[in-house]
C-alpha cells in the first residue's frame, strides 16, 4: 500500500472516531481527532469545522477566534466568529462581522437583513438586544416569526415580548409596539412575566404585581410537570420574586419588598445580574442607615462580572447610587466617584455636581459650592432653561443655608421672567418679610399682578394662579393698599364670578378709595333677607356654643328649651324655685373623707410620737455593740449595781421629773411633765454625740 493510500485510510479511521466522539458529545476527544486530521491534511475543512465547533462547545471562544484569524479552509466562518465575539461580550465587533457578510454592509432594519441566513438572523437579534437597539430588534423578531415555522416559535415569541417590555421601560417604543405585548397570548409563565415587566415600565405597578403572582404559580406548575428539581424551580421563581419585590417597593410596601430581596440573596443564585439588582435595591431601601451592610452589597453590585450582564440603564443607576452611598459612608471617596460618574455618564453631570456640592456644603464650604454651580451654569446653553433654573434654585438653597438672605433674593430676582412663577413670587415675598421689608414684598406682588395681566398666556392656568391672587389681595388689604388689593380681587372674580366672599372683599376694598364703585358692586351682593331667616335666628338661640357652662346648664334645665309663650310661666333664662333648689343641691361640694393609716384600729388613739424620728421616741433603745465592753461607772472593785448611783444623767432626769421640784413662775404640772419628756428625748442624742467624738 502506498503512502497516499495509507494516509487516506488513517484519515477515514480518524473521521470515524471523530463522528463517534461528536455523537457522544465528548468534545475533548473529538477535538484531538480533528487536530490529527488537520495535521495530516490541512485542506480538510470538515475537520476544521468540527474543531471550531468543539472549541465553542467547550467555551474556548478566544481560541476559536485565533483559529479563525490564522486562516482555515472552512468556506464560511461568519456565524462562528460572530457568536464567539458575542459570547466574549464584544457585541459591537459581532455586529460588524455580520454586517460584513451582507452585500452593501447593511446598517440595520428588518428589510436590510433579508438576505441573511436564518441562524445569522437569530444571532443578530440577540446582538441587537445586547446593544439595546430595541426598536430594530423588535422588527427583526417580527420578521423571523413571520417567515419561520419550527419547534422554536415559543422561544421567539418570548424573546419578542422581552424586547417589547424593555421598550416600555426605556420609553423608546411607539404605541403600536408597546401594545404588542398585550396582543401576545400569555399562555406561558415567561410571556406573563414579560407582560408584567412591560406594565411596570409604564408605572402600572398594581397590575404588574397581579400578573407576577400569576406567573409565579404558572412557573411552579409547569416545572413540576416537567419533573424539575426543587432547586431548579426556586432558581426560576427567584427571578419572578425579585421583579415582584421591585413592584412592591415602588408602591411603598418596603417591608414586603425587603423580605423578598433577603430571600433572593439567601438562595445564592448564580445569576450575577440578578444579585446585583437585588443588592442595589436593598441599598436604596437602607438609605443612610446600615451603611456598613450597604457598602458590602454595593461592592457586589459593582463587580466586573455583574456589569457585563447589566444593561446600560442598570449600570448607570448603580453607579449613581454608589456615589450617593459614598456621600454618607466615605466623604473622601465621594468627590472621586462623582467625577467618574460625570465622565462615564454625561447625562448625569448635573446630578454628580449636586453630590459634590452637597459634600462641600456639609463641610460648610458654601462659597466653593456656589462657585462650582455658577461655573456649570455659565457652560449651559440658553436652550436648557429647565436645567438652568435647577442650578439657580440650588444656589439659592446654599445661600439660605449659609444665612445669606440678601444674596438669595438677588439670585431669584435675576431669573428673568421665571421670577413671576407663583412659587418664586412666594419665596421672594417670604424672604422680604423675613428681612422686615414689607414695602419690597408689596412691590413684588404688584409687579407679579401687572405681569400676569399683560401676559394672558394660554400656558398659564387661572386655577394655578388663584392662590397667588388671594394671598396678594389679603396682603395688600392688611398693608393698607386697597387699590392694589382690588386688582387682585378683580382677577379672582373673573374666574370665580359666583364667589360672594370675594365680592364682599372687593366692596370693602372699593369703599376705601372709590365709594361709587363700592356701591355699584354691593348691588350684586344677595339681599339681607335671603341670608338670615327666622329659623336661623331660632337655631342660633338654641345653640350653646357662645354660653358658659353654667348658662348652658340653666338653659337646658328649662321646660320648652328656654323659650316661654304665656304670661304666667317664668321668663327666658329664669329658673323656678324648685329648679333653683335642685341647682343649689348640685352645687354643694361633697366633703372629701380623710385618708386613714393602713393599720388603723377604730377606737384606739394613735401614738402621739408617730411623727418623731425613731431615735427620738421614748421607747427607743440603741442596739448594743458587742465589740465595746460594758463601762463600769464608779471606783474599781465596786459592784455593778452601784453604777446607777454614779450615773449623773439618771440623777438629772430624776431631778427634772420629780414632782417636789419647786416651779418658778407658776408653771403647771402638765408643762413640767412635757418639759421633762423633751429633756428625756434629747439626752440620748447628746450622749451619742459625745460617744462619736470619743471615737474620733
Amino acid at each position: 500500500m502506498s503512502k497516499s493510500e495509507t494516509k487516506e485510510a488513517t484519515i477515514r479511521q480518524l473521521y470515524t472516531e471523530l463522528n463517534k466522539h461528536c455523537s457522544s458529545a465528548d468534545y475533548d476527544k473529538a477535538l484531538k481527532a480533528a487536530n490529527k486530521i488537520i495535521g495530516l491534511d490541512a485542506t480538510e475543512w470538515k475537520a476544521a469545522k468540527c474543531k471550531l465547533v468543539c472549541l465553542i462547545q467547550n467555551g474556548k471562544f478566544e481560541e476559536a477566534l485565533k483559529f479563525i484569524e490564522r486562516g482555515t479552509s472552512i468556506p464560511d466562518t461568519t456565524f462562528e466568529k460572530a457568536y464567539s465575539q458575542y459570547r466574549l461580550n464584544r457585541a459591537e465587533d459581532a455586529l460588524r462581522t455580520i454586517q460584513a457578510a451582507v452585500p452593501g454592509g447593511a446598517e440595520g432594519g428588518a428589510d436590510q437583513w433579508g438576505g441573511l441566513a436564518p441562524n445569522l438572523k437569530e444571532l443578530l437579534a440577540q446582538i441587537l438586544y445586547r446593544l439595546e437597539r430595541f426598536d430594530e430588534c423588535f422588527e427583526l423578531y417580527r420578521n423571523i416569526i413571520k417567515n419561520t415555522h419550527d419547534d422554536y416559535d415559543d422561544e421567539r415569541r418570548t424573546n419578542m415580548s422581552a424586547v417589547a417590555a424593555n421598550q416600555c421601560i426605556v420609553g423608546s417604543s411607539t404605541e403600536k409596539q408597546a401594545g404588542a405585548v398585550t396582543n401576545l397570548p400569555e399562555d406561558t409563565y415567561e410571556l406573563t412575566y414579560n407582560a408584567a415587566c412591560a406594565l411596570a415600565g409604564r408605572r402600572e405597578y398594581g397590575e404588574a404585581e397581579r400578573k407576577l403572582r400569576t406567573s409565579e404559580k404558572m412557573c411552579r406548575d409547569s416545572l413540576e410537570e416537567d419533573g424539575a428539581s426543587e432547586e431548579d424551580i426556586i432558581d426560576e421563581i427567584t427571578i419572578i420574586k425579585v421583579q415582584l419585590a421591585y413592584c412592591l417597593q415602588m408602591q411603598g410596601r418596603v417591608k414586603e419588598a425587603s423580605a423578598l430581596y433577603a430571600d433572593a440573596l439567601r438562595h445564592k443564585t448564580n445569576d450575577a445580574a440578578l444579585t446585583a439588582v437585588v443588592s442595589n435595591n436593598l441599598v436604596v431601601i437602607n438609605r443612610d442607615q446600615n451603611v456598613f451592610d450597604s457598602r458590602k452589597k454595593m461592592k457586589v453590585a459593582t463587580s466586573e462580572q455583574a456589569e457585563q450582564k447589566l444593561t446600560s440603564r442598570q449600570r448607570k443607576t448603580i453607579a449613581f447610587n454608589n456615589c450617593l452611598l459614598a456621600y454618607f459612608a466615605s466623604p473622601s471617596e465621594c468627590g472621586l466617584l462623582a467625577s467618574r460618574l460625570a465622565n462615564a455618564h454625561p447625562d448625569l453631570e448635573f446630578q454628580s455636581l449636586l453630590i459634590r456640592v452637597s459634600q462641600l456644603a456639609r463641610d460648610k464650604k458654601y462659597r466653593e459650592a456656589v462657585e462650582l454651580l455658577e461655573g456649570y451654569a455659565q457652560r449651559l446653553p440658553a436652550e436648557r432653561q429647565i436645567e438652568l433654573l435647577q442650578v439657580r434654585f440650588a444656589i439659592v438653597q446654599l445661600q439660605l443655608v449659609a444665612g445669606n438672605r440678601k444674596a438669595a433674593i438677588e439670585t431669584l430676582q435675576a431669573l428673568g421672567e421665571a421670577r413671576y412663577q407663583p412659587g418664586v413670587v412666594s419665596a421672594l415675598v417670604t424672604l422680604h418679610l423675613g428681612l422686615d421689608n414689607k414695602q419690597a414684598a408689596s412691590e413684588i406682588l404688584k409687579s407679579a399682578v401687572d405681569w400676569y395681566k399683560r401676559q394672558k398666556s394660554a400656558t398659564i392656568s387661572d386655577a394655578d394662579l388663584s392662590d397667588m391672587w388671594r394671598q396678594a389681595a389679603s396682603f395688600h388689604l392688611r398693608g393698607g393698599e386697597p387699590e392694589t388689593a382690588a386688582k387682585s380681587l378683580e382677577e379672582l372674580l373673573r374666574t370665580h364670578p359666583n364667589d360672594m366672599k370675594l365680592l364682599a372683599q372687593l366692596v370693602i376694598a372699593y369703599a376705601q378709595f372709590d365709594p361709587k364703585r363700592a356701591q355699584a358692586a354691593s348691588k350684586r351682593l344677595p339681599a339681607l333677607e335671603t341670608l338670615t331667616t327666622v329659623s336661623e335666628i331660632d337655631a342660633l338661640e338654641a345653640t350653646n356654643w357662645m354660653m358658659i357652662a353654667k348658662a348652658v346648664k340653666r338653659k337646658t334645665n328649662q321646660p320648652g328649651g328656654g323659650r316661654t309663650t304665656g304670661d304666667q310661666s317664668p321668663g327666658a333664662g329664669t329658673p323656678s324655685a324648685e329648679q333653683q333648689a335642685a341647682q343649689r343641691k348640685q352645687q354643694k361640694r361633697k366633703k372629701r373623707k380623710g385618708k386613714l393609716p393602713k393599720n388603723y384600729i377604730i377606737g384606739v388613739l394613735p401614738d402621739p410620737e408617730r411623727w418623731l424620728p425613731r431615735y427620738e421616741r421614748t421607747g427607743y433603745r440603741k442596739k448594743r455593740d458587742r465589740r465595746v465592753k460594758e463601762i463600769i461607772k464608779g471606783s474599781q472593785g465596786s459592784a455593778s449595781g452601784q453604777a446607777d448611783q454614779f450615773d449623773m444623767s439618771k440623777a438629772y432626769n430624776q431631778t427634772k421629773n420629780s414632782p417636789a421640784t419647786p416651779s418658778s413662775g407658776g408653771v403647771s404640772q402638765m408643762e413640767q411633765n412635757a418639759a421633762a419628756a423633751a429633756a428625756t428625748r434629747q439626752l440620748p442624742r447628746k450622749s451619742q454625740h459625745k460617744k462619736k467624738k470619743g471615737k474620733h
